[in-house]
């Protein structure tokens, strides 16, 4: 069936995404009198002046100055493990994805016990769609670090990129145990479940990730996937996709899946005037529907 007379699948529950990538402070001058006390001059042959003001640089999101001032902290201390790590994070902000890697790779080689440097390696390589180098890297990272919720809930989305979808739930399931107040691993849950063929499950999932945020878009949406493509519950659907434009109007899709759940009840007036919205937002095949039906 072509998706233009078909629903659009549901969201993953990434979080690189729903989380952001982890910094670290590093070394900081001890008092602000102490820095007033000595000439720039003399900081300027010290890498942790310069870690300290690319760290500051970063804060105020000038990822390009903070770059440059780890690498001078890194060219006067090349074993400073969290200035490699630091100028990763800055280079992923840029979306210098294969940068990061590299940088997170040597504040690996340099502390191998790192975890959250394993951790930030692994949603760089999500970025690059490298999903099985991703979960080796939060696998090592809960190695060194068995309680670290978002390693377990990020090695789930790899692994439900790669449609390993009983993976994925273990994992999800595994980060609600070390921390239930996760909406984005509640999230996961039902993504899994809906994929393995367990809708009510799925649905029971995504109402526990809307309870834990009310403002969580992306579980109506694909909580109204479920009802309108898997159940046949097409007012529900309409519902749930309803709120999740209320509360994101921005995303195509919403209005996509809405129109044709709306088709499905007979009301094609609210299925054209969904998918011309979608269409407006660049959806082609709600272009090509509206050819078709409207």
């Amino acid at each position: 069936m072509k998706k233009r007379t078909a629903f659009i699948g549901a969201i993953l529950s990434l979080i690189p995404f729903g989380q952001p990538l982890i910094i670290k402070t590093g070394a900081v001058l001890s008092t602000t009198g102490l820095m007033i006390s000595f000439p720039e001059n003399l900081y300027a042959r010290d890498a942790s002046f310069y870690f300290n003001r690319a760290y500051k640089k970063a804060d105020k999101g000038d990822y390009y100055g903070a770059i440059s001032d780890y690498t001078t902290a890194i060219e006067i201390n090349p074993k400073d493990a969290d200035a490699y790590y630091n100028r990763g994070h800055a280079k992923s902000e840029l979306q210098d994805h294969s940068g990061a890697i590299s940088d997170y790779t040597r504040a690996i080689e340099i502390n191998p016990n790192d975890y959250q440097a394993y951790y930030n390696r692994g949603i760089a390589k999500g970025d690059l769609k490298d999903h099985y180098g991703s979960i080796s890297d939060f696998t090592k990272a809960i190695e060194i670090n068995p309680e670290y919720g978002d390693a377990f809930h990020n090695r789930g989305s790899a692994k439900e990129a790669l449609e390993d979808f009983k993976g994925a739930l273990k994992d999800y399931e595994k980060a609600i145990l070390i921390d239930p107040s996760s909406y984005l691993s509640w999230q996961g849950v039902g993504k899994s479940k809906d994929s393995m063929g367990d809708y009510y499950g799925a649905i029971s999932a995504y109402d526990k990730s809307i309870e834990l945020n009310p403002n969580n878009n992306v579980a109506y949406y694909n909580r109204g996937t479920v009802k309108a493509r898997d159940l046949s519950d097409y007012y529900g659907g309409i519902s749930d996709f309803t709120k999740a434009i209320e509360i994101n109007p921005e995303i195509s899709d919403y209005y996509y899946n809405r129109g044709i759940a709306k088709n499905f009840i007979g009301d094609v007036k609210g299925a054209c005037f969904d998918l011309r919205k979608a269409s407006n937002m660049g959806d082609e095949d709600a272009v090509n529907w509206i050819k078709e039906n409207c």
